[in-house]
């Protein structure tokens, strides 16, 4: 009988009979003719020889057929439509003289030993036996087989066997789809264990990929992040690089309440602009530091800053370390500092000529430069208002003391200091005095009122009498409160919370003016130009509270508005500068000028020593850096001789400004250094020649050069440091109210 015959009868009802091909395999092996059906004597003799086929002589009973899936035993249908490929022979049967022999297999010692020096035998064709009809045993042929001439024609009949034959239906193309196997993992799992397959399948596919940040977090790192830093830095000073200088250009911004803000102060400017780059809102940062610390200089520090981040992007496009690169600049910043305090001249403070030089240099390169004499002398004049020694230290506190007032409309020349307080209030009642000579002035950190509760109070009342009874009360209490002021005789109240109408009437009637509502620190500068003392409750008032500093207290119109006076104060320690001028963009402009005078003048007055201006300074310390770094050895004389490249940037852009020729006037310069007694030259703003500052008066205080050289070199060093930006923000609401289908970005 045909074997396919054979095996077709097998078939019942698209499902394979688990031992038939092999009953057939026996029977062939054997020498008999495979009559299957029904015989029973045959198909029982033919079972006997199967299970005398599983005894393995070489590994034992019962390792014949290893299973893949759940044990199936033998007679129960296949439930799946393709062959059951749970059985797995071990070792290929050839017919040798009738006799059983077992040949030499894949798993036997010797091919064992052949695989272990690397002289296996080759494996057959996975695709060789892949169809249905075939069992398979994790991808492998089946030994049975026969010898390697037989291949070729079992691989023809695979081609000539329709689906229905051995599928059920299913198609021949997908049973063989379906048998395939990407990769025979039986022999490996045979030798190495079951889960050597999925550990084969992950080292070929590399490590696992760990998710640590959010989905919406950015990450970039390396190289990518200095290049970005140094290009935001460049960025932020090329923006304000035109605002240095006597000729310096002036920027017009829209602030967030839409006012016009118009300017050239470095500080305002980078104040009113939105910046998402960390790097640029670091050298914002140190603009905003600069200010508060000496008040000028907002403007050279960021074009610094900038200029030595930008020397630096060369080193780094040529492998150098950062941090070759940073301990280069510290060593540059220490030379620095000992240059600048070397070409340093001390100067007089108490000399007034020499104080008002000073501030002039420092406003040159104001919009108020036109009437810098007249606001020399309003700064100087604040400044030394203001000045207090305790102990042997100077405290100059402007920004407490020193308020500055702006009136719109006049001239600016009407401007001026008052030697005490300004307040934009009136008095409480029409009938009080408006003008008093040499007032005693009592200042209340309490309100001239009847006490209420804190939270809802509710007063029952059952009688009428007790409705009168309270507010007899009321009225008794604020007068007591009423004479306990009374009786120290003043003839001015000031209080930082409210006056009641009764409280006004008593105060009105023992002629006392009162004025209520006063800010806390307008308070404290009345307390301070007159003397007296701020009290919080009006029975521990005594006479030495009442300020009598002061000569003259008046309420003037000025415009709509009334404005108070306490002025020609004895030894007043606190001022009001009152600015007049055309509009409120200009008033603005002329208070930020302002404070820049008037922080010079304190920094001399704490430190009174002075370098020449105009890049001089740079100039001088550029060359004794270069002289340095020819003496050094080394890779770090590179970044050394840099920082000298970069300081050149402040007299550059000088030139730049003013319209002249920079290669020459700057090659000029840097000869000029080179020669002795020569420090003090530098550039003149206005006209772009090369000048003595000395000659020409231009000064700078110490305490801002030294100031603006580190914080330049320290910001330039921090930001070379970074090599990693993580930025995350999480989801706004904006991007929830967008389209479902669109996809969502992570900010940066």
């Amino acid at each position: 009988m045909e074997r396919g015959k054979c095996c077709s009868d097998l078939r019942c009802e698209g499902s394979i009979h688990p031992t038939a091909d092999w009953s057939f395999c026996t029977c062939a092996l054997l020498g008999f003719p495979a009559l299957w059906g029904k015989n029973v004597l045959v198909r029982a003799f033919q079972l006997g020889a199967c299970a005398l086929l599983f005894l393995d002589p070489f590994r034992g009973p019962g390792r014949f057929l290893r299973r893949r899936k759940p044990f199936q035993p033998f007679g129960v249908p296949s439930p799946s439509p393709l062959p059951n490929a749970s059985f797995k022979p071990s070792s290929g049967l050839l017919k040798d003289g009738g006799r059983l022999a077992h040949a030499p297999s894949r798993s036997s010692p010797r091919t064992r030993l052949r695989r272990r020096r690397g002289r296996g035998r080759r494996k057959p064709s996975a695709r060789l036996f892949a169809h249905p009809t075939f069992p398979r045993a994790g991808g492998r042929a089946l030994p049975w087989a026969g010898p390697r001439s037989n291949w070729p024609r079992l691989k023809r009949r695979r081609r000539g066997l329709g689906g229905a034959a051995g599928t059920g239906g299913v198609g021949c193309g997908a049973a063989l789809r379906a048998s395939l196997r990407p990769f025979p993992f039986s022999a490996s799992s045979r030798r190495f264990g079951a889960g050597f397959a999925p550990r084969l399948a992950a080292k070929m596919m590399g490590p696992r990929p760990v998710l640590v940040l959010s989905q919406n977090t950015k990450r970039e790192s390396g190289r990518k992040v200095q290049t970005g830093n140094i290009t935001a830095a460049k960025t932020i000073a090329d923006i304000i690089r035109t605002c240095l200088g006597p000729r310096a250009m002036m920027k017009m911004l829209l602030d967030p309440m839409g006012g016009i803000v118009m300017t050239n102060d470095g500080n305002a400017i980078l104040r009113e602009i939105q910046v998402q780059h960390p790097a640029a809102k670091s050298m914002i940062e140190i603009s905003r530091t600069q200010d508060e610390e000496v008040g000028d200089g907002t403007t050279s520090v960021i074009i610094l800053a900038g200029e030595m981040l930008a020397v630096a992007e060369h080193f780094l496009e040529q492998q150098m370390h950062p941090t070759v690169v940073i301990g280069a600049y510290r060593k540059a910043l220490d030379d620095m500092i000992a240059a600048l305090k070397k070409i340093s001249t001390p100067v007089d403070s108490s000399n007034r000529e020499a104080m008002l030089k000073i501030i002039q240099s420092a406003i040159s390169t104001k919009v108020i430069s036109q009437w810098s004499e007249l606001a020399c002398s309003i700064a100087l004049d604040a400044v030394k208002t203001v000045e207090l020694e305790e102990n042997g230290r100077k405290e100059i506190d402007i920004k407490k003391y020193a308020k500055v007032e702006k009136i719109p409309g006049g001239f600016i020349e009407d401007s001026c200091v008052l030697r005490g307080i300004m307040l934009n209030k009136d008095i409480t009642h029409p009938r009080m005095r408006r003008t008093i000579k040499n007032p005693r002035i009592v200042l209340l950190d309490c309100s001239l009122e009847y006490k209420k509760g804190e939270s809802q109070t509710d007063i029952e009342i059952t009688r009428e009498e007790d409705f009168n009874r309270i507010l007899q009360m009321e009225e008794e209490f604020i007068q007591q409160m009423c004479e306990h002021l009374i009786r120290v005789k003043p003839d001015l109240i000031i209080t930082e919370k409210g006056i009641s109408d009764l409280a006004q009437h008593f105060l009105m009637r023992a002629n006392i003016s009162a004025i209520r509502r006063v800010r806390k620190t307008d308070n404290n500068r009345i307390a301070r130009a007159c003397g007296a003392r701020i009290v919080s409750r009006t029975e521990e008032l005594r006479e030495e509270d009442v300020g009598t500093g002061a000569r003259l207290f008046e309420v003037k119109k000025i415009g709509d508005e009334y404005f108070t006076f306490i002025t020609d104060c004895k030894e007043p320690k606190a001022c009001t500068i009152l600015l007049r001028g055309a509009s409120k963009e200009i008033l603005a402009e002329v208070e930020r000028n302002l404070h820049d005078a008037m922080q010079v003048c304190r920094n001399v007055l704490v430190d009174p020593q002075l370098v020449p201006g105009g890049g001089a300074s740079e100039m001088a310390v550029a060359h004794v850096l270069t002289e340095k770094s020819k003496v050094m050895t080394g890779v770090e004389q590179w970044p050394y001789r840099a920082v000298a490249q970069a300081l050149e940037v402040i007299p550059r852009t000088l030139i730049q400004n003013c319209g002249a020729s920079t290669i020459r006037l700057l090659t000029s310069l840097r000869a000029k250094h080179t020669q002795e007694g020569s420090q003090t030259w530098g550039v003149n703003g206005e006209t772009g020649a090369l000048v003595d500052m000395k000659e020409l008066g231009v000064w700078e205080p110490l305490a801002v050069k030294l100031q603006t050289y580190k914080t330049a070199v320290e910001t330039a060093v921090l930001l070379l440091r970074i090599d990693d930006i993580v930025s995350g923000h999480k989801k706004k609401g904006s991007e929830q109210s967008k389209q479902p289908g669109a996809p969502t970005e992570a900010h940066e």
